[in-house]
């Protein structure tokens, strides 16, 4: 069993860890380092006592994504130490893991066959390193007086998550550690991971006994960069940042810098580069360029950097890969998707992300399949789907061969050439786009060569990895509780509460609209005006009074402007739901009352709701129908870009 371990050390106590994984293996983040345990449930949430695991607990809940030879841990994993003691609990520090790293959505698939080891653990009263004793933390000759050193600061964070099953409240909050670099005009840069849900981060220099509050001036969570800002003119006195080096060679010497466990004050390691390719980011939902290094990487080193024999920032270190068959595989991103983060935030004063093309890819190693489609020459990758939300949707056609992007080559393989002598991914060429770049394709459509252009965006998913705003939307009507279904609230509940049908859509369905989402009926809060349906849960509602529900927001406005008698909800395998309308508006408040809710619905939904989608003519057909197969994830043939 493999697994991939992100770098920021958290100290925690009582935590569930949940885990996107694969059916090869996993990749958890190096991670920072916590403290506190999350909240206890309440009552009202009866059923995650017995069928999924109590946020309590110190196990792990695995969830497997597949990608297209291997899958990888997702959504950030939390390995921390315990930095204070709190009456009545338990000091051991364990990891947490919030990985979500997912090619598309070809890698989300879960395993219910792969189980996930935890690391990152120190107990108080018995020292356990993370890292194998075989590597040795070192000093090499010409870093060991780098004033540069000086550069990497430590990173203090507090962080309250919110609670996706009662999404009217936050979990309790905990602290994590990790790494930063300074890299000149007052910024900082670290992982996203480390600062994700934060409610304060603090910074330390090296030889410093001061904490700075730092500032989160953006997230990449597809990328897992972060980008921090400290106002104190005493935290940069004497200060000197970093400079970026080029991407690195195979067999380059390569040295880690950071503040992982076994110690307060900087460690260094040194490895060597072992291979750069398109990788699956853990925490994110992309594949982007990555460098595997052998140079130890332990939890709290996640957001250090990597230096080059010269000095030079090579890259970030953000997550390691854990295998029985495997030691020693350590993960850079590099300064190409670096710098792609720092120009993406500067030409547009926020992160919007990273594009892609929007199709499922099949590649063409086979010579009766080129000939079948009259692909000429050995080159060329197959369209098998296009998703509907992508502007290729109005370009390229199922069938169609992808033999050139910007004049650039395609092999059959699905890859271009990548610097002398090698070969890459053909999705590292639309890495290197902005959102709202136009890409030409040179395709092959019915034997005929043509040249088509397509805007490139972010990808939409129906079911998303990250909330925006870190805050769930709900709707309570007379009791019955209503959200979109997301990867964090399947990662709270457990399988058996979310059901197979509703996770196959989740794994596999493509978004036929942006916007479009799947509304679940979580939870039922008891009581004499929905008496009957107390035991229902985790079922997506389809139609409201006869409309169909395009998201949350639409369903809270058909709900508003509703004058019927009855309130009638219509769910999956046509179960219904009918509460008499006054009934519901006047039990309202006193069922908010009796779970102490402080509000019916988010803050979001209470902006007026506009209906964008009135002319798409998508919104006429089932939503959440578009499955994509099992064929179509995971293996080797088949590739989304």
């Amino acid at each position: 069993m493999a697994v991939v371990v992100g770098s920021c050390c958290f100290s925690v106590l009582n935590s569930t860890v949940k885990f996107r994984g694969s059916l090869t293996s996993q990749r958890l983040f190096a991670t920072p380092q916590r403290s506190i345990g999350s909240i206890t449930p309440k009552a009202i949430n009866h059923r995650r006592g017995a069928s999924s695991p109590k946020r309590g607990s110190s196990s792990s809940s695995s969830s497997s994504s597949s990608s297209s030879s291997s899958n990888y841990k997702s959504n950030g994993e939390k390995e921390a130490v315990t930095q204070k003691k709190i009456p009545g609990r338990s000091n051991d520090e364990r990891p947490c893991s919030y990985a979500d790293g997912n090619s598309g959505r070809g890698d989300i698939k879960r395993s219910q066959s792969t189980s996930f080891k935890l690391y990152g653990t120190q107990k108080k009263d018995k020292k356990e390193f993370l890292f194998d004793m075989k590597e040795q933390q070192v000093e090499p000759g010409n870093l060991q007086d780098g004033a540069f050193l000086n550069a990497v600061v430590k990173v203090y964070c507090t962080h309250t998550a919110p609670d996706y099953s009662l999404p009217w409240q936050k979990q309790r909050q905990f602290t994590s550690t990790g790494s930063a670099f300074m890299i000149g005009d007052g910024k900082l840069l670290t992982n996203a991971h480390c600062v994700e849900y934060h409610t304060q981060v603090k910074v330390k220099r090296r030889g410093d006994d001061t904490k700075y509050v730092a500032k989160v001036l953006a997230r990449g969570v597809d990328c897992d960069i972060a980008l921090l800002s400290v106002e104190s003119k005493e935290f940069w006195e004497g200060a000197e940042s970093l400079n970026f080096g080029r991407l690195p060679c195979l067999q380059d010497a390569v040295t880690v810098v950071g503040y992982p466990l076994g110690g307060d004050t900087i460690s260094v390691t040194k490895g060597v580069v072992s291979r750069i390719e398109v990788t699956s980011y853990a925490h994110g939902s992309s594949d982007l360029l990555g460098i595997q290094i052998d140079a130890a990487i332990n939890p709290g080193n996640s957001g250090g950097p990597a230096f080059n024999d010269q000095g030079e920032c090579i890259g970030v270190a953000f997550q390691v890969y854990r295998s029985e068959e495997a030691e020693n595989i350590g993960y850079v991103i590099p300064t190409t998707v670096v710098s792609h983060f720092l120009e993406d935030y500067e030409k547009n004063g926020k992160y919007t992300g990273f594009p892609c093309l929007g199709v499922l890819l099949q590649k063409l190693e086979n010579p009766a399949l080129r000939a079948c489609l009259r692909v000429q020459s050995n080159e060329g990758v197959l369209v098998r789907r296009v998703e509907p939300t992508s502007d290729a949707n109005n370009v390229l056609k199922e069938g169609d061969v992808i033999v050139s992007f910007d004049d650039v080559r395609v092999g059959c393989e699905g890859t271009v050439p990548f610097r002398s002598n090698e070969r890459i991914a053909f999705r590292y060429l639309i890495s290197q786009k902005f959102a709202g770049d136009v890409a030409e394709l040179g395709i092959i459509r019915a034997g005929k060569f043509m040249k088509v252009q397509a805007v490139l965006n972010p990808r939409v998913h129906l079911v998303p990895y990250h909330i925006d705003g870190d805050q769930p939307s709900y709707l309570i009507i007379a009791g019955l509780v209503f959200t979109p279904l997301s990867e964090p609230l399947i990662d709270e509940e457990c399988e058996e509460t979310i059901g197979l049908k509703l996770l196959a859509k989740a794994r596999y369905s493509l978004a036929r609209f942006k916007g479009e989402q799947i509304v679940i009926l979580s939870q039922v809060l008891a009581s004499d005006v929905n008496i009957g349906y107390e035991d229902m849960s985790n079922q997506q509602v389809l139609k409201f009074n006869g409309s169909r529900i395009k998201n949350i927001h639409h369903l809270a406005h058909l709900i508003d402007s509703c004058k019927d008698k009855h309130l009638v909800f219509e769910f999956e395998d046509n179960y219904i739901a009918v509460l008499e309308r006054e009934a519901a508006t006047s039990a309202s408040s006193c069922i908010l009352k009796d779970y102490g809710i402080p509000s019916e619905r988010s803050s979001d939904l209470l902006e007026p709701y506009v209906d964008l989608w009135r002319d798409n003519q998508a919104i006429d057909q089932d939503f959440g129908e578009s499955p994509v197969s099992n064929l179509e994830i995971g293996i080797d043939g088949l590739l989304w870009a």
